[in-house]
């Protein structure tokens, strides 16, 4: 490890991708397992190339995009297309997430990750952050910010590691129930306490 790193998590609707922009605000560097999902599968990498050789040309958008819907609806029901898949991208994730991980220049980075603890990802990183709030906020905020039905959210995080399991592995818990200016004081109260972990770090040169 080269510099003090840390794991950043929350479910669906919780509020994950504000804390992060709220890290980054402060001059920390972000390495975003979302976005380096897509960037895996982008025109021309090897990830979409095996993709297409699997599946053909129909997987691909006019633009010579992957059209993720009609992989989600492939993998979705046929789950042993599923396990392919995972096992194309997820060395392909990890691999990229540490390149990223190693060029930070900040005094600490986080790593965003949805299934943190789920795909054992929180090996990568000295602390763990989970952003955390009730089962039914998330269901009412997903379902009002993505307009999709609640029964959909609801087995979403059916899905996940339950919110105990995650309460019990994290290091810190940001509760992310009220409003943006407690949010930003729990965040900076963080901040000062990792930039101290940082200095103490042997892994920071």
């Amino acid at each position: 490890m080269s510099r003090f790193r840390i794991g950043l998590t929350g479910g669906i609707g919780s509020g994950k991708t504000t804390v992060a922009n709220l890290f980054a605000k402060q001059g920390i560097t972000l390495v975003d397992a979302d976005i380096i999902a897509r960037q895996v599968v982008e025109p021309g990498s090897p990830g979409l190339s095996a993709i297409v050789t699997r599946h053909g040309q129909e997987m691909l958008l006019p633009d010579a995009s992957l059209d993720r819907r009609k992989l989600r609806g492939l993998v979705f029901n046929h789950p042993d297309e599923r396990e392919w898949l995972n096992a194309l991208l997820h060395p392909l994730i990890r691999q990229e997430m540490l390149k990223q991980l190693q060029q930070a220049t900040s005094p600490y980075v986080i790593l965003v990750v949805p299934l943190l603890f789920e795909n054992g990802l929180d090996s990568l990183v000295n602390q763990t952050v989970l952003v955390d709030i009730p089962s039914a906020l998330q269901i009412t905020r997903t379902s009002q910010r993505d307009d999709v039905d609640e029964a959909q959210v609801q087995s979403i995080i059916n899905s996940q590691m339950s919110r105990e399991d995650k309460l019990a592995r994290a290091d810190y818990v940001i509760d992310n129930q009220g409003d943006l200016v407690q949010l930003e004081h729990q965040v900076m109260q963080l901040h000062k306490q990792f930039l101290e972990q940082a200095k103490l770090s042997p892994d920071n040169d």
